[in-house]
Order: structure tokens, then C-alpha cells, then sequence
């Protein structure tokens, strides 16, 4: 089974869980409202992105004793909204609207940068250097954790903080430093890693390398 199986089961079930535990607490203040809102449409468009513009890395075959783990681990995400509907929690207005506000540009990053690396890739194969990856190796990375940042903001707790930080040093960064070993074999590689972050966007540094820079590299070598 394709390991973007449990993935989606998680992501697509829950806006159903966090809607299931309003009803179960019968919380229905506007800290839930919002919370459902942001984290129920964020799995949405998970699902829509995979079939629009599927990840490849989410394409593996795995076991399924591998899918109940995924799953699980996982399924730490709803610990934030479990605090938040259970202990009625009710987060300050300007709390809200900057969690709101990180949310969108969590969305912007990730959806858009995850769109431009499929389409190129798709039909012309390179380094990607421009756009959402010119000072930036993995704005989809930044993305998804200024999302689940904005969960963890309106739940006023530290543990979601605490999950978040394990899968950022467990998952994220072993994955952003495998792509940077993938992406090690173009020659033009050392030049966009001086002038871009890994994580946090480089914002003083020298222009990246051109479509056509690589073009002219190649031709050279």
C-alpha cells in the first residue's frame, strides 16, 4: 500500500474528529469554530492537492503494520485540538486573528511552492532555483509548520508546541538534509546553497543560477 493512504485517511478525517469532539464537549465557542475552520479546511485541501499535484514521496509502497504507525504518529496533530475542545479553552481575539494570519501564509507557502516544484518537475526536470525557491530550499517545509504553529497558537498549551518540535527534528529536517544530498549531484547546487536556507529564507545573498545559467552548464560540461 502506498504510504499516502494513511496520510490522507488522517488528513481527510479531521475536520469529522474535531467537529465530533465539539459535539461530545458541546463546545461550540468561537475558538472551536475557528479551530475547525482552519485545521478541518487545511486536510481538505490536502486531499485536493493530492490529486492534483500528488507528492512523489508519499507514492512508496510500505506494509501495512508501517500504516498504522504512520497513522499514529501522526494523529499526535489532534492532540492540539483535543486541549483546545476539551478544557473549553478560548483564545484572546488578536491571539486569533495572528493565528489566522500565520495559517494563510503557512497555506500560501506550501500549496504554491508544492504546485511550481510538481509542475516543473513534471515537464522540465531541474534544479529549481526561482519563485518560492529562490532564497528558500523548502518553503513547503516552512509552510506546513507556520500551519500547524497556528494550531498549536490557539490552543494556549505547551505540548502541541512540544509535538510539533519532535516531528520538526525527527521528520522535517532529516528530510529537508536527504533532498539537499539528492540535490547535491547538480553542478550549479553549491552557488543556490550560499544564497538560500535550508528552512528559514536567506534574504541577503547573490542571484541564484538561471534556467538558462543551467542550460549554458551543462552545455559546458
Amino acid at each position: 500500500m502506498k504510504i499516502k493512504y494513511c496520510i490522507n485517511l488522517h488528513k481527510g478525517t479531521t475536520f469529522i474528529f474535531i467537529l465530533g469532539l465539539m459535539l461530545i464537549y458541546q463546545n461550540f465557542m468561537l475558538g472551536a469554530w475557528v479551530y475547525l475552520a482552519l485545521h478541518g479546511t487545511y486536510g481538505l485541501l490536502w486531499l485536493l492537492k493530492d490529486q492534483l499535484y500528488p507528492d512523489k514521496q508519499w507514492e512508496q509502497q510500505y506494509p501495512w503494520p508501517i500504516h498504522l504507525l504512520g497513522f499514529g504518529l501522526i494523529s499526535l496533530y489532534w492532540v492540539a485540538p483535543y486541549i483546545l475542545i476539551s478544557r473549553r479553552v478560548e483564545p484572546a481575539v488578536p491571539l486569533i486573528a495572528g493565528a489566522i494570519a500565520l495559517n494563510i501564509v503557512g497555506v500560501f507557502l506550501h500549496f504554491g511552492s508544492d504546485a511550481q516544484k510538481y509542475l516543473i518537475l513534471k515537464y522540465q526536470p531541474r534544479l529549481i532555483t526561482e519563485g518560492f525557491f529562490a532564497r528558500c530550499r523548502n518553503p513547503n517545509y516552512l509552510g506546513e509548520m507556520l500551519i500547524y504553529l497556528s494550531f498549536a497558537m490557539l490552543t494556549m498549551h505547551w505540548l502541541p508546541f512540544v509535538i510539533l518540535g519532535g516531528f520538526f527534528g525527527a521528520v522535517f529536517i532529516p528530510n529537508m538534509l536527504k533532498k539537499d544530498r539528492s540535490l547535491s549531484r547538480y553542478p550549479e547546487f553549491e552557488q543556490y546553497r550560499e544564497n538560500s536556507g535550508l528552512f528559514w529564507p536567506k534574504l541577503i545573498g547573490k542571484q541564484n543560477p538561471t534556467p538558462k545559467d543551467m542550460a549554458k552548464v551543462e552545455l559546458n560540461s
